[in-house]
């Protein structure tokens, strides 16, 4: 029985997809779950199970071509299995070729001395030598390798670059153009949206994390035992936000036209990098969330983009964004608003500074930490308030677990 594969429901926000690449061909057996094709739209890849097993028939699109929501992409013959590759036959008995002594000889004597191996990708290479291969422009088909079974080694490529081979060495200067996958497409039309459309300004203050950084220190062992999670920064940052949004509503609303749209809940995106680009998935409702369940969230949602799971619905919504530089090592930035959203808050790198305190100069863990907000309907007294706020809140602790 013919079971057709179509592209799954897209969302109105999203109005078609592209073919990034099909992970089988047409009459390779598939099992169900197993990912047949990868759909890159503007927001995510998505992936596309078989839904039953059986061999793939017909693929109604190529890598590359643009599809919309709900249309066929392939069809799966359900139960059929794959055509075995037709078997070599067997010589006849006694009909096997013995090549002379004196032919085998002069074959010897014609072969050189030593056996040259397959020209070998790029991509066969182990990662220090693809990255040499890369760095240096080297074609390492070209290379001889010295390594176990002929296995071109990192060593043979700058040995290959300083006797003269096509490199850098031999003054090469490698250039490859790529176009842009759809995620960073939409990413830089959604940057210059934000820029060109909203009055943007960035607030800064600095934050004391010594006590966090206690809390962490005396309590995240326990922590950790009792919800299976570590206790890391993030969540007092985001906890500290949601509580500061209830305080200060015109923060956590958006632009519809001249309307201002006030949300009554914190639904707050999470910036994570991937190999792809830039993506926010959201934690919803984060006001009602405990320590334990905003980590848990953090961690599910990293692990989905790492791995490429992240879904349309992880992606939809967000009242406030929080994005952490302080990954990368960023000690300062101005974060850019993510529209429809009025504000986003940018942390930083934690570096021991002095500081006075209490008339004494002690050494502490400072973050920088910026506001950048939609200046059109966010003041600049409530945009410094919430900032405030939320360094109060993370330089005592106590007032998150309050609500103070």
């Amino acid at each position: 029985m013919a079971t057709e594969v179509k592209v799954p429901v897209l969302p109105e926000s999203v109005s078609d997809a592209v073919i990034a690449s099909w992970h089988k061909k047409a009459g390779e057996a598939v099992k169900r779950d197993e990912n047949l094709v990868d759909l890159e739209t503007d927001k995510v890849v998505l992936e596309v199970p078989a839904p039953v097993d059986g061999v793939l028939k017909e693929i109604r699109f190529k890598e590359g071509d643009t599809v919309t929501s709900q249309q066929l992409l392939a069809i799966i013959e359900e139960g059929a299995v794959a055509a075995a590759p037709a078997p070599v036959a067997a010589p006849a008995a006694g009909a096997q070729e013995v090549q002379p002594r004196a032919a085998a000889a002069k074959a010897e004597a014609a072969a050189p001395a030593s056996t040259r191996p397959a020209p070998v990708a790029a991509a066969e290479l182990p990662p220090g030598a693809r990255f040499t291969a890369a760095s240096q422009g080297i074609d390492p088909s070209q290379v001889e390798g010295s390594g176990r079974r002929g296995a071109v080694t990192k060593e043979d490529l700058v040995n290959y670059a300083r006797s003269g081979g096509v490199g850098k060495a031999a003054g090469a200067r490698p250039e490859e153009r790529v176009p842009m996958t759809r995620i960073r497409t939409r990413i830089a039309e959604r940057l210059m949206q934000s820029k060109n459309s909203i009055a943007m300004l960035t607030s800064f203050n600095e934050v004391n994390l010594a006590k966090v950084a206690a809390a962490r220190k005396e309590l995240g062992e326990d922590f950790q035992k009792a919800h299976g999670i570590k206790l890391g920064f993030m969540s007092f940052f985001v906890k500290a936000a949601a509580n500061a949004l209830q305080r200060y509503p015109v923060i956590n609303a958006s632009v519809d036209g001249n309307d201002i749209i006030y949300h009554g809940y914190s639904d707050i995106s999470i910036a994570v990098s991937t190999d792809k680009g830039l993506v926010t998935p959201v934690l919803r409702n984060v006001e009602r969330m405990g320590f334990a369940e905003i980590e848990q969230g953090i961690s599910d949602y990293a692990k989905k983009a790492r791995d490429g799971k992240l879904g349309l619905d992880d992606l939809q919504g967000g009242t406030f964004t929080i994005t952490n530089g302080g990954t990368f090592g960023s000690l300062m930035s101005t974060p850019i608003v993510n529209p429809p959203q009025s504000a986003i808050l940018g942390m930083h790198t934690i570096k021991d500074r002095p500081i006075a305190e209490n008339g004494q100069v002690v050494i502490a863990p400072m973050m920088y930490i910026a506001l950048s907000y939609d200046h059109r309907i966010i003041d600049g007294k409530d945009a410094v308030l919430f900032l405030v706020d939320i360094k109060n809140q993370l330089e005592n602790p106590n007032r998150i677990l309050f609500g103070l």
